[in-house]
This record gives C-alpha cells, sequence and structure tokens, in this order.
C-alpha cells in the first residue's frame, strides 16, 4: 500500500464501533503517529482484558514515531505493556497519565522512553508537532492534542466534557480551542459517548456537596462509596465528605491505592491526611468508616465483591450499612452489576444509585457540549470515534446539522484520507482484537477463544482408545465428560458413548481401523451423535488413540 507523502491520513485499529480500547493513527510524510493504546474488559473465563491488535502497525514500526496519550484512563493506556514491545518507539504524556504509565511499565520488567510533556505544552514528534490542550474529564489531566502537520491542523479530542467546577485541575483552556478555530482547523476527531445524551453532562462541584450531605443521613452506619480509582475529584470529594462528618477514609482495591500515590505525589491531594489501608479500615467502628471501593461494574475481581461475598479477611457488612453507586454503567456491565447490587440487597445492605440520588455525572460531552467544541474549533472536518455504530452516525448527523461541511462514519481498520475537500475512505487496513490469557496474548477469535466459548456452551468429552494392533481394543475404550451432566446420568452416558464407539469400530472396515485418524473420526463422530441425541447439543470432543 502506497501513500501519498504529502497527504493527511487517519486511521482507527481501536475504538471506533465500540466504547474503549482506543488505538488511533495518523500518517503523512511517510511517517505514523498513535494516539491512545488502551484496553477493554471482557466476561470470558480466564481472559483478563481485550485490546487492539496493532499487526498492521507492527509491520511498519520503523515508520512509527512515537505513542502520544490523551489521557490515563485504561481504555485509553491500559494496552502500552502488553504491546510497546511489539512497537518499541518513544511515549508522551502529561505527569498525571505518565506516572500511571510508568507503573505499569515497571510492573511490567519494561523501561522505554517515555517523556513527560507539561501541561500546556507541546512536541515536535517527526513530522506531527503536537500541542497538549487542557480539557476537562472525570480523571485529572485530560488532553486535546493539536496535531499539526504540512497537510493541515487535526483536533483530537480524547475523553472530554466541559465542566465548569471540575474541582481537580483547571477548567477547559477555550481560548486555545477557539485559537486553533481561528487558525483553521482541517478535521475534528472527537468522542462520541454521549451524542444521544440532551444538555450538558452536569459537574463534579454538584455531585460534591450532593455527596456530603447524603452521608451525612446515615450516622451510625458503615458507609462504602463504590467508584472509579481515577476519578481523583470524586475520591476527594469522599475525603470532604468524611471530613465533614467526622469520619476516616479507607481505601479498597489496589488500583485506587496507585492512584492515591501518584495523586499525591502531583499534590492533588495535598490538603487530605493520609488515606487507611485496607487492612486498618477493617478495624474502624462502624460509625468511623468512609471506605472508598473499585469494584462498581461488578468485576469478578474487584473488591466490592469480595466483600458482598463475605470473601474480604478485612472488611465486612453488616445488615443496615450503606453501599453507594457513585458511577456509571459501562456497557455490557449490567448483568454483573445488578447482580452484585442483588447479592448486597439480600444482606439487608442498603444500596444507593444515581438512579435514585444525584451521586454521578458523566465524564463525557451531552450534545450542547459538542455543539460548543463545533463553535469553538470550526472544523471541516467531524470524525466520530469512541462510541458504537449508531453514536457514531448521530454524532455525524449532529454535526451537519450544525454546518460543519463534511463527516465520515468510521469503523476499525478504515484507512481515511483528509483534505479540504472532504474525507474519503481509501482502504481497509486489518484490524481486531487481542485476548490478555494469563500471560499471554492471544487472538480474541483464534481457536483458543473458540474452544472456550464452545467449553462454555456445550462441554467436553475426551475420549481415549487403547488398541491392540488393529482388530481389537486392549481395554474398553475411556470417554472422560466435563460440563456435560452429573450425579448419576453421568456413569450412565459415558457407558452409552463407549457402546456406541465400539460398535462404530466394529463397522470400520479393517484397513481403516489400521488408520489413527479414521479411527478417532469414528469414536468423535459416535460420540457427539450419542451426546447430541441426550441434550440435543454437539458437545467439543478430543480423541487419543493409543497402538499397543
Amino acid at each position: 500500500m502506497q501513500l501519498d507523502p504529502n497527504k493527511l491520513y487517519f486511521l482507527p485499529l481501536g475504538g471506533s464501533g465500540e466504547i474503549g480500547m482506543n488505538l488511533n493513527l495518523y500518517h503523512t510524510q511517510g511517517k505514523w503517529l498513535m494516539v491512545d493504546l488502551g484496553v477493554t474488559f471482557d466476561q470470558t473465563p480466564g481472559v483478563e482484558v481485550l485490546m487492539p491488535d496493532p499487526q498492521f502497525i507492527e509491520e511498519h514500526t520503523q515508520n512509527l514515531v512515537g505513542i502520544v496519550l490523551t489521557h490515563a484512563h485504561e481504555d485509553h493506556i491500559g494496552a502500552v505493556p502488553h504491546l510497546w514491545p511489539r512497537l518499541r518507539c518513544p511515549i508522551f504524556a502529561t505527569p498525571f497519565t505518565a506516572e500511571l504509565v510508568r507503573h505499569k511499565l515497571k510492573e511490567a520488567g519494561l523501561n522505554p522512553p517515555l517523556h513527560d510533556i507539561p501541561l500546556g505544552g507541546g512536541v515536535d514528534i517527526g513530522p506531527f508537532t503536537v500541542d497538549f490542550i487542557r480539557l476537562t474529564h472525570s480523571i485529572p489531566e485530560p488532553n486535546a492534542l493539536a496535531i499539526r502537520t504540512a497537510a493541515g491542523t487535526v483536533v483530537h479530542t480524547g475523553d472530554w466534557k466541559i465542566d465548569p467546577d471540575p474541582l481537580i485541575g483547571d477548567v477547559t483552556d477555550v481560548t486555545a480551542l477557539k485559537k486553533l478555530g481561528d487558525e483553521g482547523v482541517l478535521a475534528l476527531v472527537c468522542d462520541s459517548t454521549n451524542v444521544f445524551v440532551e444538555g450538558r453532562s452536569g459537574s463534579e462541584g454538584v455531585i460534591r456537596q450532593k455527596l456530603i450531605d447524603l452521608i451525612g443521613k446515615f450516622p451510625g452506619k458503615r458507609v462504602v462509596v463504590a467508584c472509579f480509582a481515577s476519578n481523583v475529584a470524586r475520591v476527594a470529594s469522599c475525603a470532604e465528605a468524611a471530613m465533614a462528618h467526622g469520619r476516616f477514609v479507607g481505601l479498597v482495591g489496589r488500583s485506587l491505592h496507585r492512584v492515591d500515590e501518584v495523586a499525591r505525589k502531583l499534590n492533588y491531594f495535598k490538603k487530605y491526611p493520609p488515606f487507611l489501608n485496607h487492612h486498618d479500615a477493617g478495624f474502624l467502628e462502624r460509625h468511623e468508616a468512609l471506605l472508598i471501593s473499585t469494584g462498581s461494574q461488578g468485576e469478578q475481581r474487584a473488591a466490592l465483591l469480595r466483600i458482598a461475598k463475605g470473601e474480604d479477611k478485612h472488611i465486612a457488612l453488616e445488615e443496615g450499612d450503606v453501599v453507594i453507586f457513585s458511577s456509571r454503567q459501562i456497557p455490557g456491565n449490567e448483568k454483573a452489576i445488578s447482580a452484585l447490587q442483588n447479592l448486597l440487597v439480600r444482606k439487608g445492605i442498603q444500596v444507593i444509585t444515581a438512579d435514585e440520588e444525584e451521586v454521578h455525572v458523566s465524564g463525557h460531552p451531552c450534545r450542547e457540549e459538542l455543539l460548543d467544541m463545533y463553535s469553538w474549533v470550526r472544523p471541516k472536518i467531524v470524525v466520530p470515534v469512541h462510541g458504537e455504530d449508531h453514536h457514531i452516525l448521530e454524532q455525524s448527523h449532529l454535526a451537519l446539522s450544525h454546518k460543519v461541511p463534511y463527516t465520515i462514519t468510521p469503523r476499525n481498520g478504515d484507512l481515511i484520507e483528509l483534505t479540504e475537500k472532504g474525507p474519503k475512505l481509501i482502504d481497509q487496513v486489518p484490524s481486531g482484537r487481542l485476548a490478555l490469557d494469563g500471560k499471554r496474548l492471544i487472538s480474541s477469535k483464534g481457536t483458543v477463544m473458540n474452544d472456550r466459548h464452545r467449553l462454555m456452551s456445550t462441554g467436553h468429552a475426551i475420549v481415549t482408545l487403547v488398541l491392540k494392533g488393529a482388530k481389537s481394543f486392549k481395554q474398553p475404550p475411556s470417554v472422560l465428560l466435563v460440563g456435560v451432566t452429573e450425579g448419576e446420568h453421568l456413569e450412565t452416558l459415558s457407558s452409552q458413548c463407549i457402546g456406541a464407539i465400539e460398535e462404530g469400530f466394529l463397522a470400520l472396515p479393517l484397513e481403516d481401523r489400521e488408520e489413527d485418524e479414521k479411527v478417532a473420526e469414528m469414536a468423535r463422530i459416535a460420540t457427539r451423535r450419542t451426546l447430541s441425541n441426550y441434550y440435543g447439543k454437539k458437545t467439543l470432543t478430543h480423541v487419543q488413540v493409543i497402538r499397543v
């Protein structure tokens, strides 16, 4: 594939047609620049996270000049320690993001060139000049990127909102955005998450007072606030509520301690006394405790689910205690969250969500905020990203209806040329997902994951045949059934499979009995047919043939 070095191209490999797992690429003058490298979470047993497959850019790493990170959410930085060894290029981020990434890289035994960019600063990376523009979001130091090239300027928003009172960090740098608009912006690559929500997303300042007032209604009870660890302003609001009501803050969840460490290093928590760790928080009296916990999405390995199940060594909830879910439901997590909340309710614990009380605001722009961004930046092209297909299509409609000349609706793998005459889809490159399975990365669509999904839905039959030459079995066939049935039915069904295999073997021509593949296929078909007759599913079946 030959690209015109004098033109500017945009290529998403993750985050277009989905929420999360962001990986975006820009190309000009023969060089590539990557923006963000994130993960998404998965419910498949054994799989930690999913991340974009970087196969395409791996083939061009000699021309990859850098990775720029907009902010420190996992769906924008979580894949860095897993995929950087395949990319091996410099990384650029503002201090809060850089510190969290540095922790991740250290744990992975990596020490790549990681450059701290000051707030409001900029850097030249090959043919790209990148300026960091201050925004507001649900984490410190979110940035839009003004990516300047000889072929035009792109404003890449990352995740953002317009918060007049963000509590942590400064307000959006509207002056810088308007200046970019005056200079001329070719394209705005923009967050689409809340495009269907009318109005504005709301302010962290409002939530702080709501939490202070709400927590004051539960004297004598233990209160847990479940929120995203990265929402430093929300953690600070909990600290304010604790001080207002004579409580001590305890952090429950490893990621909260990491964020607390970085926030204190950068002076975001300088007014608050040290928070208690998980162990020490367990010794607080009920009326003294305000616990901040991870696990608001019902994650299997997170702190709140362990507490709800009574499996935590240090924290126990009692009837009458209160759990406040100060977070939103990430699409796809609804069942896990509902199961967690129901578990708490059955134990007599009061559950409060954003449906009952104003305890959360989104970190993404609603429709009026999107219109503000269009009016400040005045792009020729809007490229919606960070959304499912219906989000991206709706933002395209919104932009066109408010005098943006051109839009395009990208999907992962779409190679898009950005020109003054509008965007043009010129090619499609390979894209996909990798699954973190323990310590290794595997294709989410490969044989391993396909087999795992089949095991979940059909169970597993393992057949061992020990043959004496080509005429007979040295011993009866062995059939091990896993995840198919239980109790007395297990032995009966195994016996039926063995009988079917023995009959099938006798029916084989003598010359076929001498070929292991034909014997194995006969046994596989006989076993699957028997199991299908029993419960209507084609069980995953493996056959081993041994000759003695």
